[in-house]
Parts: structure tokens; C-alpha cells; sequence
């Protein structure tokens, strides 16, 4: 069996509640599902991320940053149990009860596998260990998602003319891996000019902002006047590229980005409510766009952006950006909070 279709079942077996066994060394069961035996075990495996958020002074002091760690109870716990703790929306509800123990695990890089699987798998970064080995589980390893990562099976799957609202002379591309789901767009607006580099928008998929017009973020008007900016660039002889990337919520996934939310409800930011969740504020696979950019032949860009990190990003993937062009848009009562902390904790020039 191939490594990518390994990687593409564990996901699977992962959003169905099922155990996996990562490298032949950790056998886990997702913790936040209620599908499968009921078995009893006093270890749970969650980020470090989360872990800090647990108030526990002996935690913090044996977490190391961004490694794994095992939480040990003084009782055993249910998988029923474990959901509860797992699930840090219900903190406030239902509090971590101690005192608690913190140990390292062995089996650091299968654990950080385990913590991309659950992200790409859209679920919460945590997992009970599953040491009866109730069941069978779907194998994978740390070598499988390397492969499965590698951004070279990423290929144009389809193209055709597309005229859109603000500019009739365009080409939409549909790019597609044959292991993952996520089908990436690129919209090519005006004549592409090899010689001239495009005016560049990577846009994250936004279902709540695309669609449904969300006030909490920015992501539906930046879309609309990337699409704008574009069509103006091509009516003067230049064009552009729109990147619609399929990582709903930065990559975390639209099922934990409406968990974010709840949180955001109760008072905490964008930042600490995704960090509270165990996830980064940051998931995007930046790889795949400058793979996308080399599929459509662009090599220099102009790149529409607030945020030097994805500047940054893209140049360490071989793409040269010659130029930031600011894409700053008016807040709105519902999203002033949601700027201020893109410009004052992750470095957005707003």
C-alpha cells in the first residue's frame, strides 16, 4: 500500500473516531469522539499548547515548548471521560480537576505525527492512548505523512475560461493531489504576461466570510477587493492570481474555527482561543501555494498582503516576491478586536 493512501485512511479513520497506530509505537483513540470501546486508561496525550492553558504549575514546568506531553490523573478515566477534558470549549463548565502529573513521552516525533493528523484531520489535537489495543487500528507512519506532504503530487487537475463579475477575461485552475480531498482553485485574471509579475492574493477558504458574509472577520470584503485590485491591474495591462486555498480557517479546520468562536464568546482573542484548542494561529500549508504559483509558471509576484510572515514563507519556498502590496480594508464593530490582535500579537502591518 502506498505511503499517501496510508496517511489518506488514517484521516479517515481518524474523523470516524477510530484508532490509529502511529509508527508501531502509539496506539491512540481521538479523545474527542464517542465512537469505539470504552476503555479505561489514565493517559491522555495533548499539545503543549493546550497544556499551558490548564493552569497546572507542575505542567508547565515539565512541557516543553511544542512537544507533546502525557497528563496523568490520580483516577483512571473513561474514553467517555476523556471526551470532557478533551474538549477545551467546556473548560468553563466542567474544570480539569487535580492534582495532576506530567511526563514526557518517548516517542516524540510519532507524537508530533499524531498532532498533524489531527489537525489535517480537522479534530482536536488530543488522543487517548489506547494500551489494550481494543479493535483493530489503521497504521501510518511519521515517514507516510512526510510523503504525503510532499507538495510534487500536487498537480493541475482542470482549467477553463471563467468570466467573473469584475473581469470577464479569466481562467479558473483547479489543482488536485490524488490522496487529499482538498481541491485548491487559482483565478487567473487578464492575459498572463511571463514577462510581468502578477499582482498575487493567497485567500484561505472562509466559508463563514465567503458565503454567509461574517462580520467577525475581514476575509469576504479582502476576497472581493483582491478580485477588484486584479481586474484593475489587468484593464492597465498587467493581470493577477488569486490562490483559493482550502485550509478553512487558516488550517485549522471549519469544525475547530467554530469551536474558536465559542471561546471568542466568552472574552478570549483569536490567538488564545485557537492556542486554548491546542492549535497553532497559524496552520497554513504555504508549500502548496508556491507549488501552485510553479504549476501556473510564475516564478516573481507582487504579493497582496498585511502580513510580512507569508512574505517570508513563500521566498523560503522559492518564490520571489518583489513587492507587498498593502490590502488593508475598514474594520467594523464586530471585527475591530480580530484586527487589532492580527496587527498587535501576530505581526500584521494594519
Amino acid at each position: 500500500m502506498r505511503a499517501t493512501r496510508r496517511v489518506a485512511l488514517a484521516l479517515d479513520a481518524l474523523r470516524h473516531g477510530w484508532p490509529v497506530e502511529v509508527d508501531s509505537v502509539l496506539r491512540l483513540l481521538p479523545a474527542e469522539t464517542g465512537f469505539g470501546p470504552d476503555v479505561t486508561s489514565p493517559r491522555l496525550l495533548i499539545s503543549s499548547a493546550r497544556a499551558i492553558t490548564l493552569k497546572l504549575a507542575n505542567q508547565r514546568e515539565a512541557a516543553e515548548p511544542h512537544a507533546p506531553v502525557l497528563i496523568r490523573g490520580g483516577d483512571p478515566f473513561t474514553l467517555s471521560d476523556a471526551r470532557v477534558i478533551a474538549d477545551p470549549a467546556l473548560d468553563l463548565a466542567n474544570p480539569l480537576k487535580g492534582p495532576f502529573l506530567a511526563e514526557h513521552l518517548d516517542h516524540a516525533q510519532s507524537a508530533h505525527t499524531a498532532m498533524e493528523l489531527a489537525l489535517l484531520a480537522g479534530i482536536l489535537p488530543a488522543f487517548l492512548i489506547d494500551p489494550a489495543g481494543c479493535g483493530e487500528a489503521q497504521v501510518v507512519s511519521s515517514g507516510d505523512l512526510a510523503e504525503w506532504r510532499d507538495t510534487r503530487h500536487l498537480t493541475i487537475a482542470a482549467r477553463a475560461r471563467l468570466p467573473v463579475a469584475a473581469c470577464e477575461d479569466a481562467e479558473i485552475v483547479a489543482f488536485r493531489s490524488a490522496d487529499d480531498m482538498r481541491e485548491h482553485v487559482a483565478l487567473v485574471i487578464g492575459p498572463q504576461y511571463a514577462e510581468r509579475p502578477p499582482l498575487v492574493r493567497l485567500h484561505s477558504e472562509c466559508l463563514t466570510g465567503d458565503l454567509l458574509g461574517s462580520l467577525k472577520c475581514d476575509c469576504g470584503p479582502q476576497l472581493d477587493a483582491a478580485i477588484g485590485a486584479m481586474a484593475d491591474e489587468a484593464a492597465q495591462g498587467g493581470w493577477g492570481v488569486l490562490l483559493y486555498l482550502r485550509q478553512e480557517g487558516r488550517g485549522i479546520g471549519l469544525v475547530n474555527k467554530l469551536r474558536a468562536y465559542e471561546l471568542q464568546d466568552q472574552g478570549f482573542d483569536t490567538v488564545d482561543a485557537n492556542n486554548r484548542l491546542g492549535l497553532p494561529s497559524e496552520a497554513r500549508d504555504f508549500p502548496v501555494a508556491a507549488r501552485m504559483l510553479a504549476l501556473l509558471g510564475v516564478r516573481a509576484i507582487r504579493l497582496m498582503t498585511n502580513n510580512p510572515g507569508k512574505v517570508v514563507a513563500l521566498q523560503s519556498e522559492g518564490v520571489e516576491v518583489i513587492e507587498r502590496v498593502p490590502h488593508q480594508l475598514p474594520p467594523n464593530p464586530h471585527n475591530a478586536r480580530y484586527l487589532a490582535t492580527k496587527r498587535d500579537r501576530t505581526g500584521h502591518l494594519l
